[in-house]
């Protein structure tokens, strides 16, 4: 029963979190300023959006080609397109679950691929890890260079607390369930598996242009949000320092969060608002980048569920 729970809380939760926080983004502004942030986005010069559109659909190229050179260490040479499908699958997923996409992804391969479940899902984990990376690094860019945020102080919390006896209990589960024989020799093979997707990027070949694809997805990342800016006058003279830490906590919505929803243009417009910008012009903004990209992923998602069988007949 708990197991049960907590599987359908996991479900309901993100996306519940989500609307209440649109909800309160409602209910936080007065009628005349939601008729302000209407009429901006309705007037936004949709080009740039056309534009940062574009520059999300190469990221996620990049994403699949990347990933295409990961797979080839372990003795698999993909099809592109099926790398491409999967890919924005596995984004349409996390919009309606957080994570979900990863499994349904490495579970893509497997089906049409033959490829085995744990040694793409081990790919797929070496690959969050170095988006975890370079995550980090543009953070602790963000703290360097803006004048409005620092560095908070940690204190342990009983969310804290909590969390380690959470850990420790599965740990704990996990333990019990090894012990046991057969389960215990379908582990370490489902173990060893893993271990190789995850050591593939140590024998890739082309090294240089597997960097420079991990840079160019978060290139990608930063541009289509900060073309969005020319397409409101309120946010045209916007200079790099306020998009940039806007970007960096747009990111983090969308990594806490399962695609952002609710949270993605609370978190920019609470960033830019701090630069002299009005909060109803960055919500706007933060409310045209998250439903361009969304809408992108749920059009081209939906289009890769449809076409991934057809052409894999």
């Amino acid at each position: 029963m708990p197991l049960l729970f907590f599987k359908w809380f996991k479900k309901i939760f993100p996306p519940s979190l989500g609307i209440l926080l649109i909800y309160y983004s409602y209910i936080n502004t007065t009628p005349l300023e939601r008729i302000e942030i209407y009429s901006s986005m309705k007037s936004a010069d949709y080009k740039f959006v056309l534009l940062s559109i574009c520059l999300g659909i190469l990221s996620h190229l990049s994403r699949s080609i990347r990933w295409q050179s990961m797979l080839r260490p372990l003795g698999y040479k993909i099809k592109i397109s099926n790398s491409i499908m999967s890919v924005l699958i596995a984004f349409l997923s996390n919009l309606g679950m957080p994570r979900s996409g990863e499994f349904l992804r490495a579970s893509s391969l497997s089906y049409y691929e033959k490829i085995p479940f744990e040694k793409s899902f081990g790919t797929i984990v070496t690959e969050r890890i170095i988006d975890v990376i370079i995550l980090i690094g543009l953070l602790l860019c963000g703290v360097m260079i803006s004048s409005k945020i620092g560095i908070p102080k940690l204190s342990i919390s009983n969310e804290l607390i909590l969390s380690i006896i959470s850990l420790i209990t599965l740990l704990s589960i996990v333990y019990y369930l090894i012990s046991k024989t057969n389960f215990k020799n379908k582990f370490k093979i489902f173990i060893s598996g893993l271990k190789k997707g995850v050591l593939s990027v140590s024998k890739i070949n082309n090294k240089p242009l597997f960097i420079f694809h991990s840079l160019f997805i978060w290139i990608c990342y930063f541009l289509m949000f900060y073309v969005v800016k020319f397409s409101l006058p309120e946010t045209f003279d916007l200079g790099f320092e306020p998009l940039f830490i806007a970007f960096l906590a747009g990111a983090m919505a969308m990594a806490l969060t399962n695609g952002g929803i609710g949270v993605y243009p609370l978190a920019i417009a609470a960033v830019i608002s701090q630069y002299e910008i009005s909060y109803e012009s960055a919500l706007a903004l933060g409310w045209i980048v998250w439903t361009s990209q969304t809408l992108m992923i749920i059009t081209f998602g939906s289009l890769s569920f449809v076409f991934l069988p057809i052409l894999n007949k």
